[in-house]
């Protein structure tokens, strides 16, 4: 079989790609998980900290995450447009033993300090320090739902769910990288079939997780949508990432002559569906909660009010639907390489933004009120998210280099190398 070549890149697409600047980003995320590290010796800033790294894991896993549905997405619906973004993604799903190991400490946490994220692992906890009344064993709440909300529960859920995210990525990886060397349409019957199965282990693992890493820091709420909301958010960011990466390739000249507006235009039309997804959803949940108006539910809303949230509210409200929308409605921003990563990476940091919004008000101040958005422990939000983030931008260099640009020898590779741009009207 011939080797498709690219016509104006000075390496054929075969060869093996070199990736400059691994180095550069472990010792980046080194130095962000040091300096995250060191926040824990100031006094009373330990649960600061700890919700930081909750972040800061919980975004780049839904990077990871929302790459794997998508290339599941690509297998089960034979798409051809997509196989140069599938790679990449393919690369960046080897970070996810990463992420399971740097979450590791937060498991730790849980055993050793039950309550210095989430309150209910401890049935003793007085939650008077937290504006409440009587201890967590006493709550009616807890009590219903304590089957679940353990610390057992929380650990083997966890456990399984990276091993199941794992064992996906490496089956899928595995298929990709061997049909370059022997081109057996076999992989891609395997990847098909494990698609049709990976999609709802992926539902109910991301669900669950997010559950209980999230939704559970104010337990008394109740969701039915939270899950949905998360793969909305993995979705956004894992597309705004490889729309990033695409152009980073055309720019280093890999994908010169390979990357066309057509594949630009495509993952920016999914970019503009999942905004409206996600809009759909959150705007539905927050009227439907607010027209029941059930205290057990709107409380969440309420104390995301408080000072300066209402104003992240905002921002959300108009960055994460209204600006996205309005600019990815147009074609020619679609295909422009220097406009659309920016906007890629404005969604990336409006979904970032979107779990601070979820996270950081569970840390409460003894009246009950969260605590400000702008204060000091955003540094270690910063440091969390910069240190984990190069851990997984060095997990996908490093896999980058070590097999070809572009799936050769894949079924669809032809059909994904002739991807017509549309004619104007």
């Amino acid at each position: 079989m011939s080797t498709p070549t690219a016509s104006v890149s000075t390496a054929p697409v075969g060869a093996f790609p070199v990736a400059p600047g691994a180095t550069k980003a472990l010792m980046l995320g080194l130095a962000g998980i040091g300096l995250t590290a060191l926040g824990l010796f100031l006094p009373g800033n330990t649960a600061s900290v700890a919700l930081s790294w909750l972040i800061g894991l919980v975004f780049w896993i839904g990077v990871a995450l929302g790459m794997l549905l998508l290339v599941m997405i690509h297998h089960l619906f034979d798409a051809n447009w997509s196989v140069l973004l599938r790679r990449q993604y393919e690369h960046w799903l080897s970070s996810l033993p990463w992420l399971a190991l740097l979450f590791v400490p937060l498991i730790f946490v849980a055993w050793t300090n039950p309550t210095l994220i989430w309150k209910w692992m401890d049935p003793h906890f007085d939650l008077a320090q937290v504006g409440g009344h009587g201890t967590v064993g006493d709550d009616v709440l807890w009590a219903k739902k304590s089957g679940f909300l353990s610390i057992k529960v929380f650990t083997l859920v966890t456990a399984v769910s990276f091993a199941v995210w794992i064992a996906l990525a490496r089956i899928f990886r595995r298929n990709s990288f061997a049909q370059d060397s022997d081109g057996d349409v076999r992989w891609t019957i395997s990847s098909h079939k494990w698609s049709a199965g990976g999609i709802p282990l992926m539902a109910v693992t991301l669900t669950l997780c997010v559950i209980l890493w999230v939704k559970s820091l104010d337990y008394h709420w109740f969701s039915t949508m939270y899950g949905v909301w998360y793969f909305a958010g993995c979705v956004r960011a894992a597309l705004s990432v490889g729309a990033i990466m695409l152009i980073w390739l055309w720019v280093r000249g890999d994908f010169k002559g390979i990357l066309n507006d057509n594949h630009l235009h495509s993952i920016g039309q999914l970019m503009f569906a999942f905004t409206v997804f996600w809009a759909y959803v959150t705007f539905s949940q927050y009227f439907l909660i607010w027209n029941a108006n059930v205290p057990e539910e709107t409380f969440w809303y309420n104390l995301r009010e408080h000072g300066d949230w209402l104003w992240v509210g905002m921002v959300l409200l108009f960055g994460h639907f209204l600006a996205p929308f309005l600019t990815l409605i147009h074609y020619p921003v679609k295909i422009n390489k220097k406009l659309l990563p920016v906007v890629a990476a404005f969604i990336a940091l409006i979904v970032l933004l979107d779990i601070c919004y979820n996270v950081m008000p569970a840390k409460k101040l003894p009246n009950g009120d969260p605590y400000p958005f702008l204060q000091g422990g955003l540094i270690w939000t910063l440091t969390s998210v910069v240190g984990i983030g190069g851990i997984c931008v060095w997990a996908y260099l490093k896999s980058f280099a070590t097999t070809k640009l572009i799936p050769i020898r894949d079924p669809r590779i032809g059909e994904c190398l002739t991807y017509h741009q549309p004619h104007a009207d």
